[in-house]
């Protein structure tokens, strides 16, 4: 069980300095030069599509050079990482020949007041814990994000979470993890805001 004393920065989504706060506090954290960010969750469950939303934009902007090359990004909208592959994309990362930060995100319920939270906290993520699934850990940290409320038929309040919610909780966290990692040249400074596309 995590506690408060674990979370080093915790933001709501509508706070415009809200990237910029996650951003520094993922900078106060000892950070490897490698970094395997795991954006967790599925295609097929609104509230749970939070991780592969977020993944699908590192993915582009990677693709543009706003993020460095010794970030890799796992689980993506056409390629989730779920309870299905999870241990087998925890598997490939030890594999690989290299130490590396791993920085796990993840959508998650609490309390209403709550919702719309994200924080970065120390220590793994425990994925599936909402909806009493049994899963590896996963990551040196993590970001959650808390797209609904918990407490009876999570399956259902999943499906049920409004989209719009995910979807700008995804930017804002996307934001930030451009902002720590970017290479903030000239062209990295311009591409900043708006740039949520799948």
């Amino acid at each position: 069980m995590f506690t408060d004393a674990d979370v080093v920065g915790r933001v709501h989504w509508s706070d415009p300095l809200a990237a910029a706060q996650l951003a520094v506090a993922l900078a106060s954290l000892p950070i490897q030069p490698y970094v395997d960010l795991v954006c967790v969750g599925t295609d097929r469950s609104t509230g749970d599509s939070l991780g592969p939303f977020i993944g699908s934009v590192l993915a582009k902007q990677r693709e543009k050079g706003l993020l460095p090359p010794s970030v890799s990004v796992y689980g993506t909208i056409h390629q989730p990482v779920h309870a299905l592959n999870l241990a087998d994309t925890i598997e490939e990362i030890k594999g690989q020949d290299r130490e590396s930060t791993v920085i796990a995100v993840d959508a998650c319920l609490g309390r209403v007041k709550s919702i719309g939270c994200i924080s970065v906290k120390k220590g793994p993520l425990l994925p599936g814990t909402g909806v009493n699934k049994q899963l590896p850990s996963v990551g040196d940290y993590h970001i959650i994000g808390v797209v609904n409320a918990s407490g009876f038929l999570e399956h259902a309040v999943l499906q049920n979470t409004r989209l719009s919610l995910v979807l700008s909780m995804a930017e804002v966290i996307a934001e930030a993890l451009i902002l720590y990692f970017g290479n903030h040249s000239y062209k990295a400074e311009v591409a900043l805001g708006p740039f949520l596309s799948f």
